[in-house]
């Protein structure tokens, strides 16, 4: 896979979460910070979320970053996303 930028994981995270969380969730409401828990991200959705990264990345989780915590804002899941493809 080309370089990735840590500014251009976020867009491509947000277009893989955002239809995970439904129709009814205003994407000007997900910031860096937003607890995605809260915002409709279930467990289900969650696996979504990481297989979708996983095949867009060309990375896979390591089971350590397999957690609540990781997957529970945008900015954790760029952060963690972030050490994974630039190794």
């Amino acid at each position: 896979m080309e370089e990735t930028t840590t500014a251009a994981l976020e867009p491509a995270v947000r277009e893989i979460l955002l239809p995970l969380l439904g129709p009814s969730t205003d994407p000007a409401g997900i910031g860096p910070d937003t607890d995605l828990w809260q915002a409709g991200l279930d467990s289900l959705g969650s696996v979504s979320l990481m297989a979708g990264l996983e095949d867009t990345f060309g990375i896979e989780f390591p089971d350590a970053l397999l957690t609540k915590d990781t997957f529970s804002t945008v900015g954790r899941i760029v952060a963690a996303l972030d050490g994974l493809v630039r190794s």
